[in-house]
């Protein structure tokens, strides 16, 4: 595998990755990085590099990264062979197989917080043609939690109000929440009404009157994404997620308080209601449970016969694809989207939950403590979306975001009338106990979606004590409550890139612009 770096001056620098003597691979792409020869602002340590090692690439295969970053990435490739963490192919050779995907455009495009997945790498951005007739779907390219993403809420709290009863609102807050493997919440949704809540999403619960109807218009989609077909989402989808709406999980899924630790955007900040140092936000990090992943289930298996049918034979087996012209890739998008509108729907009710715990611990309304939805964001999406090709031509394109946010430049007409002046607001989590930011797109494309894990759950397990992770988060002045404490290894920052190192990457190559960043004070996780 080789990999080069395209630097200010356009000097391609290459390094062997794996056997110099195989035939295996393309040679290295050259490709243009995010920046003009001219821009004296930008900081050549963060750059824009290219990979190629798989026959049959159609587009260059790229990635962000900042010195550490590539290091870790670098290093993943060098010492699995090409197996990355989890038992999945590395990252670097996950980003090259899907550059050979039928209708690709532009690039395979890796986030600075790159790390290995289930047949694409967490962090990849993926567009193909739907215009051209050879475009695919892969469920793989969405992931099996569809539409896991963020949603922030603000207050007006301020630190000072909250540190006397920290501790007893993270207790309210876990009380609140259903956190945890399998656990089900209060609502239980009959057939009739999960049908409407596939269909409908947010629109649903506001008729139910279970969220706030200003909720709906700070929200990617505004809470419902075209295309949702309940028909299309099996039995034991449906009877997975039936009692699951309205929880949050386990694994990297939380729901945090921080406080605005520091603006670089005063402006955008302000906007968003984040331009005073020590506010008080509630950010939700949490999916589609067990009906997205039984979706996904379902479609990759259904995929694997659509490509039969059509002849594909791809690179690795869990990329596997099904034309966008076939009734299998039609009825995915269709399934997928009722998924993500489940995952709209469960931030939503615990956004009530939250609203709750924090009226039973201040003794005052929601309303009166200001606790209005910045934005939510998915991570974890296939979405059609007209793009500018590099020749000047517009493409409607289906672009995976596969552990990326889609991120909207200023003016654009789907962007909130509040938000078309600075952009759309960027949810990018942090690992627990660790930072969170808020960013902003100023150019066209894509962006991270959070750290991005450094060590594979099992190495995690192996390598820290959950104990002195638990100690340590008490030591910086941080409330955890966690159902399953044995597990906190697996969740410790050390299991994770440095945020800062990820966020400070988008900001240097013009991808998003660093906004506000978001201290952790009460963590609560499954």
């Amino acid at each position: 595998m080789q990999l080069a770096k395209l630097g200010r001056g356009r000097q391609q620098q290459q390094q062997q990755l794996a056997d110099p003597d195989s035939d295996d691979g393309a040679a290295a792409v050259a490709s243009q990085d995010a920046h003009s020869d001219d821009n004296d602002s930008y900081d050549d340590a963060y750059d824009d590099f290219v990979v190629g090692s798989t026959r049959g690439m159609a587009v260059p295969a790229r990635f962000f990264a900042s010195p550490l970053l590539l290091d870790m990435v670098v290093r993943e490739a060098q010492a699995s062979g090409g197996g990355g963490g989890g038992g999945f192919t590395a990252s670097l050779q996950q980003l090259a197989n899907v550059a050979t995907l039928p209708g690709i455009v532009g690039a395979s495009i890796g986030m600075p917080d790159l790390h290995s997945g289930y047949g694409f790498a967490i962090g990849n951005v993926c567009a193909v043609d739907m215009e051209g007739g050879s475009g695919v779907v892969s469920p793989g390219g969405v992931g099996f939690d569809i539409n896991c993403g963020v949603r922030l809420l603000r207050s007006s709290l301020s630190i000072e109000d909250l540190f006397p009863v920290r501790d007893k609102l993270a207790d309210a807050l876990f009380k609140a929440v259903p956190v945890g493997v399998g656990i089900e919440g209060s609502l239980r949704l009959g057939a009739a009404d999960m049908d409407k809540l596939l269909t409908g999403g947010m629109a649903w619960l506001e008729e139910k009157g279970m969220c706030w109807p200003e909720d709906r218009e700070v929200t990617e989609e505004h809470g419902c994404f075209p295309g949702a077909d309940a028909s299309k989402v099996s039995p034991r989808a449906k009877a997975r997620g039936a009692a699951q709406c309205g929880t949050l999980g386990s694994g990297n899924h939380y729901v945090e308080v921080q406080v605005v630790d520091e603006v670089f955007d005063a402006e955008a900040a302000s906007v968003m209601g984040l331009g005073k140092k020590g506010t008080v936000c509630i950010m939700i990090h949490s999916g589609s449970r067990g009906l997205g992943h039984q979706v996904c289930t379902d479609y990759l298996s259904a995929a694997d016969r659509a490509m039969a049918k059509a002849g594909l034979r791809l690179v690795d087996r869990q990329l596997a694809a099904a034309p966008l012209s076939s009734s299998e890739g039609r009825d995915y998008l269709a399934a997928m989207a009722a998924a993500a509108n489940f995952a709209f729907a469960n931030r939503s009710l615990m956004a009530a939950q939250v609203r709750g715990a924090f009226q039973e611990v201040f003794k005052s309304s929601p309303a009166k403590l200001g606790l209005h939805q910045v934005y939510d964001v998915s991570h974890n999406i296939a979405k059609k979306e007209l793009h500018t090709l590099p020749d000047g031509s517009q493409r409607q394109l289906l672009v995976h975001r596969k552990g990326a946010t889609r991120a909207f430049p200023p003016g654009h007409a789907e962007l909130p009338a509040a938000y078309r002046g600075i952009g759309q607001p960027v949810l990018i989590g942090g690992s627990m106990g660790t930072a969170s930011y808020g960013a902003m797109q100023r150019s066209f494309g894509s962006t991270c979606h959070g750290a991005g894990r450094a060590l594979s759950r099992s190495a995690a397990m192996r390598g820290l004590d959950s104990k002195q992770v638990l100690s340590q988060l008490s030591q910086q002045g941080i409330a955890l409550r966690i159902a399953t404490k044995k597990l906190a290894a697996e969740e410790a920052p050390a299991s994770y890139k440095d945020v800062s190192q990820v966020i400070d990457t988008c900001h240097a190559v013009g991808i998003s612009k660093k906004c506000v960043r978001l201290r952790p004070v009460i963590v609560v996780k499954g």
